[in-house]
């Protein structure tokens, strides 16, 4: 008898078919092998944040680590510096003729300024990274006790304090205990400052001599910032509104280099002053004169004399100080020069300086408006696709803010210039205060003080900028001042090593903030150091 047929039905589990099986498994190792190597080629380009330090045990691992280092920033600097050429040259490129847009592009992308930027900082990092790593194996610094506690205890900022005074308190992640630790273990204070020192010292070399200066005071100053916030975090003080005030200082010495030093500025800080202030310079060139040397040059009178938008009573202003500077007439006048000569187009000093806001918030508004369109767009993409008109809402707001801020900024220095030279001519002509004092209101000093005014304007300012924008200015104060004091005899100079000696202090502080703790830098400051030098 046969056998009954076999019950036919389907299985109620899912089959697995070995062919078919067998591609899948091999797309998928293939796609985790393609990841892997994707991130491997992105940690190239780009850091990913939490990463541990090397663990270096002798010398040639760290003349590895160190090369590796100096090759991976020098490229990476030189494609930045390339980018940011080819956008620039791209913004003007129609302004060319045709026959030299190609030789203008592949000066933007190959030329001297790539390879000079690229071998300052892959130079840098890699002396730097070297000196670092090789301090701790050449001296080795005697064990002590770990300065962190349990995983479960907060780490407080500073030194102990009393159990009711314990306020400010910080939890690190595991990647920056690991850091810190090796930090603590690993090295010493001299050890960054020595080798932030020799690298900033020898780096700065690469670079045109042009440039040198303006990198060794941004470093100078960006290191002033660092050690200010360590001092402030270990002994627990603070200044309200200090960048307001360091800006304020900056500006007085800015202002009156602007005045009376002009020498002691940049010819190109000079030119944007002109144009951020719409001044007259032939306006300022005569009141410079007559303040360090009581008289000025008749070609600068007729200058402005030459204006066809000249208001007809300030005209007749500077024709009676003309009559009397060439003895047609006697002369009786202001050490000064006067309000026809800083706002020659209009008579009340108080409409100029309303329509001088205004007409510099219009110039300016592009550029801030620019500055902060553009970071939205690359950093908060997703928040500006997901919210368009509260960031496009937020972004103009920032925009017209800072530039209320510099409109403000000419506005007080001129309604300042105007104010106290009207006290000066009535309270001469009243003779209430003795001449010592009533000429304190004409002093060289003086323009200084209405600096000191109009950079209170940074108030208006988004507080989280106030602190980028002092250490904007704070070299410029500082180159003006020194120059200042060494044409007076006060300092020496320091020949042709003077900015490399200043970029080696510079970041010698500058390391030594970021080996200690980085958020005493600011945050762009520290990001990049991250992404060139790394944790060590």
């Amino acid at each position: 008898m046969p056998p009954p047929p076999p019950v036919e039905r389907k299985p109620s589990y899912i089959q697995f078919t070995p062919k078919r099986s067998i591609p899948s498994f091999e797309n998928l190792v293939a796609l985790a092998n393609y990841e892997e190597r994707l991130k491997g080629a992105k940690k190239i380009v780009w850091r990913d944040r939490g990463e541990l330090p090397v663990e270096i045990h002798d010398l040639w691992e760290c003349l590895k680590h160190a090369t590796r280092g100096g090759l991976r920033a020098g490229t990476l600097a030189f494609v930045i510096r390339a980018g940011v050429n080819l956008i620039l040259l791209l913004t003007k490129l129609k302004q060319m003729k045709r026959e030299h847009r190609f030789a203008a592009i592949r000066h933007a992308l190959f030329g001297q300024d790539c390879f000079r930027f690229g071998a300052m900082l892959g130079s840098f990092v890699s002396i730097y990274k070297y000196i670092l790593n090789a301090l701790p194996l050449l001296y080795q610094p005697p064990e002590s006790g770990s300065p962190f506690a349990d995983d479960d205890e907060d780490i407080e900022l500073g030194p102990p304090r009393p159990a009711h005074k314990r306020v400010r308190q910080l939890r690190l992640s595991a990647s920056g205990r690991a850091r810190q630790a090796w930090t603590k273990k690993r090295t010493r204070a001299w050890f960054s400052v020595v080798a932030g020192a020799i690298a900033g010292g020898v780096a700065i070399m690469f670079e045109k001599r042009s440039r040198r200066i303006a990198i060794g005071q941004q470093m100078f100053v960006r290191g002033l910032q660092g050690s200010y916030n360590a001092l402030a975090a270990k002994y627990g003080f603070s200044v309200p509104y200090g960048a307001v005030w360091i800006f304020s200082i900056a500006c007085a010495q800015i202002m009156y280099g602007y005045l009376l030093r002009p020498e002691t500025l940049p010819k190109t800080y000079i030119s944007w002053i002109d144009q951020a202030g719409q001044i007259p310079v032939k306006g300022v060139a005569m009141n410079r004169d007559l303040v360090r040397e009581g008289s000025f040059k008749i070609s600068d009178i007729d200058q402005l004399l030459s204006n066809t938008e000249l208001h007809p009573k300030n005209r007749t202003e500077l024709l009676t100080r003309r009559a009397k500077a060439v003895g047609s007439l006697p002369d009786f006048g202001t050490p000064y020069a006067g309000c026809a000569a800083i706002h020659p187009k209009q008579f009340s000093c108080r409409k100029d300086a309303l329509i001088r806001f205004y007409e510099v918030w219009k110039w300016v508004f592009p550029v801030y408006g620019a500055l902060h369109f553009v970071p939205v767009l690359l950093f908060r993409r997703a928040r500006f696709i997901k919210e368009p008109f509260k960031m496009f809402l937020r972004t103009l707001w920032g925009s017209s803010r800072s530039s209320a801020f510099l409109g403000l900024f000419v506005m007080i220095y001129e309604g300042s210039y105007c104010l106290k030279h009207y006290l000066y001519e009535n309270l001469r002509d009243l003779d209430l205060l003795p001449t010592k004092a009533l000429n304190l209101l004409v002093s060289k000093g003086s323009f200084a003080v209405l600096g000191f005014l109009a950079g209170l304007s940074l108030f208006v300012e988004d507080p989280r900028r106030r602190a980028e924008l002092a250490m904007y200015v704070l070299p410029k104060g500082l180159e003006s001042a020194w120059s200042t004091a060494r044409g007076k005899g006060y300092v020496v100079g320091a020949g042709k090593l003077g900015e490399a000696l200043l970029t080696a202090i510079g970041m010698g502080m500058v390391m030594r903030a970021y080996q200690d703790d980085p958020h005493n830098l600011s945050g762009i400051v520290r990001r990049i150091l991250y992404q060139f030098v790394g944790p060590n």
